[in-house]
């Protein structure tokens, strides 16, 4: 088994070159993985960060971010924020591993996924990725590497917020990305369909919502409460939608 495991890896520069590459299709589909500068405390202190990088980064500024969301749009209602801020972590998270996974044939790791700066772009400490060519399931690793990463983020959470409706927010972020994908890549969608398609059935996402239509149009079956935000509205995809 690890010797079949070391086979499915991508050295790092192959990684980041995909990733580089799949920037250029908007922004959702960035994710940075330039190195940061050390701050000269040390190789002790620097494997240190590297452990607490894990995930636990990710999480860790998710509050903030949602606070910046209610202060933009002057709502008290603390799950507004969360479910907002969580509806675009999902989209940055889905968009470039889907276009690496199809695009290059590469599904990025992305339990070093952290913040990048103080804004809601995030970034890989370390680029690292296994051939989709070789994986048993390529939704199964997809899965893994997007939602898994959401739900460590979501365990993590103070602000209680229905689990559902965290489902749909993937599950819409996901078929967001997949539609953009499509218009920027339309020779690509037989496959993004299905693999789209498959996902929706995969863990928690499945019964989420359905594909509507052949430009992946969606309809969800939870609201991101946007709505409940003053000034906010409905979106493409609500339950609420008639």
């Amino acid at each position: 088994m690890p010797e079949r495991l070391a086979q499915t890896e991508v050295a790092p520069e192959q990684v980041a070159e995909a990733l580089r590459d799949v920037s250029r299709i908007g922004g959702f589909f960035a994710l940075d993985t330039a190195p940061t500068r050390s701050s000269g405390a040390g190789a002790g202190a620097e494997v240190e960060a590297e452990v607490d990088a894990d995930a636990r980064l990710v999480r860790a500024g998710l509050a903030e971010r949602a606070q910046a969301v209610n202060d933009h749009y002057r709502t008290p209602e603390p799950r507004i924020g969360v479910s907002i801020a969580h509806l675009g972590l999902a989209a940055r998270l889905w968009s470039p591993v889907l276009a690496c996974a199809l695009v290059h044939g590469i599904v990025p790791t992305m339990s070093a996924v952290e913040w990048s700066g103080e804004g809601s772009a995030i970034r890989l400490r370390r680029p690292e990725g296994r051939r989709a060519a070789e994986l048993p399931s390529l939704a199964d690793a997809v899965h893994e590497q997007v939602d898994g990463v959401l739900e460590a983020v979501e365990n993590a959470l103070t602000t209680k917020v229905a689990p559902r409706l965290l489902a749909g927010n993937s599950a819409s972020a996901l078929v967001g990305s997949a539609a953009q994908l499509l218009r920027s890549r339309p020779e690509l969608r037989t496959d993004l369909t299905r693999l789209t398609r498959e996902l929706l059935e995969t863990g928690r996402l499945r019964g989420t919502g359905r594909i509507t239509g052949a430009d992946l149009s969606f309809r969800r079956r939870s609201c991101c409460l946007f709505y409940r935000a003053p000034g906010g509205g409905k979106c493409g995809d609500c339950c609420l939608v008639r």
